[in-house]
């Protein structure tokens, strides 16, 4: 039995050093060697610095803001020139081709412009403003919608993160339990079940754990798609004493639904398309309204008078075509846009009204768990696998309590995950950072 016993006070040490060195180690990963820590507002930087959606947002908006002087812009004139006969005059008389290009062959010349009515112009031009700023909206909602998918993805790695050291912990203490048993078999000391038993927990732990990194490598891969940073394992370092300050009650649900109305990007996007159906269901009447066109013209040789100059209009006459289509169709979309905007703002206080009740219930939740819970359940961890060892349990109670402690910790960590993504949605549906 001293044989025993030196492998238990062996196994004791090689626990303490693994439960050490968990502490400190990314989850298993074949790019560790590239791992990189990140503050929360380290990675939001790196996000508005890298990322190329948001790019092609910005160069958006500038291809919109070029419409807007493309739409100032006035019609150019129009200038016509004609000549006849192009190769002269043949004099009978004489038999002579007359090569003269001016002063013996009729010459016209017009210039015309195009004058818009109705306000035209104005109209394309605010339609133009609209577009614009419906193009900055976009870009913010879309400036939202990354840095809330980068913020959850964050925090859900990191809790994942944690969860990843216990099923470490728990697997580098079975596999050094199992490795001292089967050098015991065949001596008497441990019964063959109770190996088996004991590999079948590891093994089933080793699969949960391996699950549990294929989740982190999933998100980390979206959260590496957001940062546009590539093949870097990223280690969230996280202010839990600022985090757990939190408190729902700071803000009422007035004020959340009120900032809402006048922050949230896509109820602004609603806005503009209702604003913009409206200009363009102006600018389609004004289009029935046919443009004028005012000409100067002079010909020579042409008419009554060797030099015939003349002042004219035209406008095409309303008579088939008065745009009766496209106003019809601009009226419908006014109430396309409205009853959108409408189901935009009501989504908006339905959403605030959920997310503002899961954050007051996963802070409840959180406030109910003991503070040393964890760090007395990480030292019974150690005494119970001794204790195990020196044979003073049994096999059961020794794998109930590794379980318990996995399920808990585990449990934890979502407690106080689900809490910290509730006030991320608090901050998503508000379009504004209540809690950072």
């Amino acid at each position: 039995m001293k044989v025993f016993y030196k492998i238990c006070l062996l196994l004791c040490l090689l626990e303490a050093n693994a439960y050490a060195g968990a502490q400190n180690l990314p989850p298993d990963n074949p790019v560790k060697a590239d791992s990189t820590r990140l503050t929360l507002d380290s990675a939001e930087q790196l996000f508005l610095r890298n990322n190329f959606l948001l790019l092609a947002q910005r160069y958006n908006i500038d291809a919109q803001k070029a419409l807007i002087i493309q739409a100032k812009l006035w019609p150019n004139p129009n200038l016509s020139y004609a000549r006849g006969p192009i190769f002269g005059i043949h004099d009978e008389a004489s038999n002579v081709v007359n090569a003269g290009f001016f002063n013996y062959a009729e010459n016209a010349a017009t210039i015309s412009q195009l004058i818009l009515l109705a306000g035209k112009r104005n109209k394309q031009i605010k339609i133009a403003e609209a577009n614009a700023k419906l193009a900055e909206y976009q870009f913010y909602d879309l400036l939202r919608t990354l840095k809330y998918t980068l913020r959850t993805d964050f925090f859900n790695i990191y809790y994942m993160q944690q969860s990843a050291k216990v099923y470490d912990k728990e697997i580098s203490a079975l596999q050094q339990v199992v490795k001292a048993f089967e050098s015991q078999q065949g001596k008497g000391y441990i019964a063959e079940k109770e190996v088996v038993r004991i590999k079948a927990q590891l093994y089933s732990l080793q699969s949960e754990y391996n699950d549990l990194i294929n989740q982190i490598n999933d998100t980390q891969s979206e959260l590496r798609q957001v940062l546009q940073v590539k093949k870097n394992y990223i280690i969230p370092d996280v202010d839990l004493q600022k985090a757990s300050s939190f408190d729902p009650a700071k803000y009422n649900l007035t004020s959340l639904v009120d900032t809402a109305f006048k922050s949230r990007t896509d109820l602004q996007i609603a806005r503009t398309n209702t604003l913009i159906s409206k200009l363009n269901y102006n600018y389609q009447k004004a289009l029935a309204v046919p443009d004028l066109t005012a000409s100067i013209s002079y010909d020579r040789l042409g008419s009554y008078v060797q030099n015939f100059h003349s002042a004219g209009i035209s406008m095409d006459l309303p008579i088939f075509n008065r745009n009766q289509g496209n106003i019809k169709s601009a009226r419908a979309m006014i109430k396309v846009n409205q009853v959108t905007q409408q189901s935009v703002e009501a989504t908006v206080e339905e959403q605030i009204y959920r997310a503002l009740q899961k954050a007051y219930d996963n802070h409840k939740l959180f406030q109910h768990i003991d503070p040393k819970f964890v760090s007395d359940f990480d030292r019974l961890l150690n005494e119970v696998l001794i204790n195990y060892q020196r044979r003073n349990i049994g096999l059961l109670d020794f794998l109930d309590f590794y379980d318990s402690y996995k399920q808990n910790t585990l449990q934890i960590n979502s407690i106080q995950f689900n809490r910290v993504s509730a006030f991320e949605d608090l901050n998503f549906y508000t379009g504004n950072q209540f809690y950072n």
